[in-house]
């Protein structure tokens, strides 16, 4: 089992592209394994024969321990069917997303090209009864897509019976348990700013219109975010190992809902990034993050987390934080409210920021001139247009 992320500790074997006593070929897609963040096809490590496979599907299995043996021509599995386990985590060479996986190599055994797809692409095919082998894919290299299945079979997988009991991926237990730690271990407080986001939808209507690209809000609170992150070093925090430890780079992640749970791909030096490239690698990552082919680079090193809900109609909200981190954005919908502008009340598109800190890291002052500051550049930020 290899390791895709620092902290990780299992991995959680999803399927198994070949079946034991399969000829494979270095490089070819072996196995698809979920971790805590992603989902990603592990490749073949040498040519040979797959035998003495030892974690079934959905098992979890510890980093570096044996799961299956591929065997040299001539060699022969030991008699118990068990290898040594490896001494130290391997460390995968070149995982990749099931929509960038090279077409693979036929088998000695004359089986055909295998399909590209994602792996959510793979699970509802197999759920639906669709042969990949007839669908066009309209993800990269034509790979084939969860919405390419399920434009062929006329709809989404049939809704849970009532008072099933659901089997949970490693994705949501994770959550679960992460969520219920930050909850009972961080010490929360939160502020509320009501900002007019007048001035933010205007910009977000000439970005779109010189870049020829789409711009969300998401991309230019990410933009803004990260330049008041900048200033104020102390909420681009941790909290960790009973210390405080301020990071040098600043790296936005963005939580997106995904079936399985909530991941949150991170915009990295988004400090350094304009409006275009804050928007590129957005839609890049979250469209990787709903088709659950995530690498395990666009999850790591986040320092700062947006939550949005404002696509849901949501007003405002508490985000429970994202340990270690020290300060999480909620933010509400963009909706027309009354407000006083000189003694007098007009109607403003208005917006609700709130921003949930562990005060172990930042106290109440430091979050307010940060959220301030934040505030100012939402509501005028010419400063950031370019």
């Amino acid at each position: 089992m290899p390791a895709l992320g620092m902290a990780q500790e299992t991995g959680r074997v999803l399927r198994w592209l070949k079946a034991e006593g399969d000829s494979v070929a270095k490089g070819e897609p072996l196995m698809e394994v979920e971790t805590d963040k992603v989902t990603v096809e592990i490749e073949a490590p040498a040519d040979g024969l797959l035998a003495g496979v030892r974690a079934d599907e959905g098992s979890d299995v510890p980093v570096g321990q044996a799961v299956a043996l591929i065997l040299a021509p001539g060699e022969s599995a030991p008699e118990n069917g068990a290898s040594a386990p490896v001494e130290a985590p391997v460390v995968a060479s070149a995982p990749v997303a099931a929509s960038e996986a090279p077409v693979t190599t036929p088998a000695p055994s004359g089986a055909g090209r295998r399909r590209l797809a994602s792996p959510k692409a793979r699970r509802l095919a197999a759920e639906q009864g669709v042969d990949l082998d007839t669908l066009g894919g309209s993800g990269p290299h034509g790979a084939v897509l969860a919405a390419d299945v399920v434009a062929v079979a006329g709809g989404a997988p049939a809704a849970t019976a009532p008072g099933e009991v659901l089997a949970l991926s490693r994705i949501w237990e994770v959550m679960a348990e992460r969520t219920t730690h930050s909850w009972t271990t961080a010490p929360h407080f939160f502020l509320v700013r009501d900002v007019d986001a007048g001035r933010l939808q205007s910009w977000r209507d000439v970005a779109k219109a010189r870049l020829g690209t789409d711009v969300s809000v998401t991309d230019l609170l990410v933009r803004a975010a990260a330049a008041a992150l900048r200033s104020h070093p102390r909420v681009n925090a941790a909290w960790a190992d009973g210390g405080l430890r301020v990071n040098e780079e600043v790296n936005v992640g963005i939580a997106v809902a995904v079936d399985d749970g909530l991941v949150v791909p991170v915009v990295h030096g988004a400090d350094r990034l304009g409006t275009a490239g804050i928007a590129a690698r957005r839609a890049d990552v979250v469209a990787r993050a709903r088709e659950g082919a995530l690498r395990p680079e666009d999850v790591d090193r986040g320092t700062f987390t947006i939550s949005n809900l404002g696509m849901f109609g949501i007003d405002a909200f508490n985000a429970v934080l994202s340990t270690p981190q020290a300060a999480i954005l909620a933010v509400g919908r963009i909706a027309e409210r009354v407000v006083a502008v000189e003694g007098a009340p007009v109607v403003r598109p208005t917006m609700t920021l709130t921003l949930s800190c562990d005060h172990r890291a930042v106290d109440g002052a430091n979050a307010a001139r940060f959220l301030g500051e934040l505030a100012d550049l939402i509501e005028e930020p010419a400063g950031l247009a370019d």
